[in-house]
C-alpha cells in the first residue's frame, strides 16, 4: 500500500473517530440515562461511565444495519470516495462538537445524514428517494409517538387508582417481551442477526411461547423486588431502562460514523471485519462518553424537564422501543430527538412538567438547521476540496 492511501486512510479514521467521540459526548452518551439523572437514581458522573461502556457493547452487537444504510443507502449511482468521506465526516463532526459545547443538542442524524447526502449528491450521486421517505417517516413520527406514549404511561403511573405493584412491573414485562426479540450478531449465522426468540423457537408458537416466557419472568422479578421496597424497585428497573437505551444508543449511533468509511474498504486491497470496524467505533463513543458527555446529561436531564421515578421510567419505555425499531429498519435516527420528545411528553403528564417552551424551540431549529447547514457544507466543502487536490 502507498504513502498516499495510507494517509487516506488515516485521515478518513481520523475524522471517523473524531465523529464516534462527538457522539458518545453529545446523542448516545448524554441521552440514555438523562432521566435517571433527573430523578436523581444515579448521579451524572456514574451515568456517564456506564454509559460508554453499554454504547460499546451495542455498537459491537447491533451497529451494522445502520452502518450499511449510512454507508451505501442514502446516495444511489455513486459510492463516496475518501475525499467526500472525510469532508462529510468533519463538517458533521465539527456541527455536533459546537452544540456540545453551546449546551444545545445538536441531532446527529440530522447532520450525518444531510453531510453524507451533500458530498454524495456533489459527486454526482443521484437522491434515493425510497430511503428518504423511510427516514422521513421515522423522523417525523418519533416525537408524536415517543411523546404520546411517554405522555399517557406517566398518566397511568399517576392515577390513584393503578396500583403501581401491579402497573410497573406489567410495564417490565412489556419490555422482557421487546427484548426477547430484538435482534444481536451474536445469536445469527455469519453475518446476520437473530433474537432470542428466534434462536430458541422454530416455529411462531414457540417464538411466542419465548416472548411470553420472558415478559413473565421480567415482571416476575421486578415484581418481587417492588415487594421488598417500591422506591428500590422503581429505581432499579429506571437503571435498567437507562442501560437498555444506552446499549440501543451505541447500536444506532455508531453507523453515523462509521458509514462513510465503507466504500473505502469496496475498493481497499485489505478488508476488516465488519465487527472489528464496529468495535473500534464503539471504542470512539466510549472515549466521547467519558470526556465530555456529563455536560449533555445536565442540559437534557435539568434544562427540558425535571421528572420524578415515574415519569422517567414513561420516557425511557418508548426511547427503547423506538430506537430498536430504527435499528431493525436500518434508518439512522437522533437520540436527542428520542429522549428529548420523549421527557417532554412524560413532563407535561403534570401540567407543565417543568417544559421549557423557548429551549425546545430552539432545539427544534438546531435540528433542522444542523440538516439543512450540513447538506450545504457538504456539497459546497466537497467541491472546494477537489477544486483545491
Amino acid at each position: 500500500m502507498d504513502a498516499g492511501t495510507v494517509a487516506t486512510f488515516v485521515a478518513a479514521g481520523g475524522a471517523s473517530l473524531f465523529m464516534a467521540w462527538a457522539i458518545g459526548a453529545g446523542s448516545s452518551g448524554s441521552t440514555p440515562f438523562a432521566p435517571a439523572v433527573g430523578a436523581n437514581a444515579i448521579s451524572v458522573m456514574r451515568a456517564g461511565f456506564l454509559v460508554g461502556i453499554l454504547g460499546l457493547l451495542g455498537a459491537t452487537l447491533q451497529g451494522a444495519n445502520v452502518t450499511e444504510a449510512v454507508g451505501r443507502e442514502l446516495v444511489v449511482g455513486t459510492t463516496l470516495s475518501p475525499v467526500a468521506a472525510i469532508v462529510a465526516l468533519s463538517i458533521a463532526a465539527g456541527l455536533v462538537a459546537v452544540g456540545i459545547f453551546t449546551g444545545y443538542p445538536i441531532a446527529t442524524a440530522f447532520t450525518v445524514t444531510g453531510a453524507v447526502v451533500g458530498t454524495g449528491l456533489a459527486m454526482g450521486g443521484g437522491p434515493a428517494w425510497a430511503k428518504y421517505y423511510e427516514i422521513l417517516a421515522v423522523w417525523t413520527l418519533t416525537p408524536f409517538v415517543g411523546g404520546g406514549v411517554a405522555y399517557g404511561t406517566a398518566k397511568l403511573l399517576r392515577n390513584e387508582a393503578v396500583t403501581e405493584r401491579l402497573a410497573i412491573p406489567a410495564l417490565a414485562g412489556v419490555v422482557g417481551a421487546i427484548l426477547a426479540n430484538v435482534e444481536f450478531v451474536l445469536l445469527g449465522a455469519p453475518g446476520e442477526a437473530e433474537s432470542v426468540a428466534t434462536s430458541v423457537g422454530s416455529g411462531l408458537l414457540q417464538q411466542a411461547a419465548v416472548t411470553l416466557l420472558a415478559a413473565a419472568v421480567v415482571a416476575g422479578l421486578l415484581a418481587a423486588d417492588m415487594r421488598k421496597s417500591e422506591p428500590a424497585g422503581q429505581r432499579h428497573f429506571l437503571l435498567a431502562l437507562g442501560g437498555l437505551v444506552a446499549f440501543s444508543a451505541g447500536g444506532s449511533q455508531v453507523g453515523l460514523a462509521l458509514g462513510p468509511l465503507l466504500p473505502l474498504f469496496d475498493t481497499a486491497s485489505f478488508s476488516i471485519p465488519l465487527v472489528a470496524l464496529l468495535f473500534g467505533g464503539g471504542v470512539g463513543l466510549l472515549l466521547g462518553s467519558w470526556t465530555a458527555a456529563p455536560r449533555m446529561i445536565k442540559a437534557i436531564s435539568q434544562d427540558y424537564s425535571s421528572l420524578g421515578p415515574r415519569r422517567s421510567i414513561a420516557a425511557l419505555i418508548p426511547s427503547f422501543v423506538i430506537a430498536q425499531t430504527a435499528i431493525f429498519l436500518g434508518v439512522p435516527i437522533s437520540f436527542n430527538e428520542i429522549i428529548v420528545s420523549a421527557v417532554v411528553g412524560a413532563g407535561a403528564s403534570a401540567g407543565s412538567g417543568g417544559v421549557s417552551g423557548g429551549k425546545m424551540g430552539y432545539t427544534v431549529l438546531a435540528w433542522f438547521g444542523s440538516l439543512l447547514g450540513a447538506g450545504v457544507l457538504g456539497y459546497g466543502g466537497y467541491l472546494g476540496v477537489t477544486a483545491l487536490l
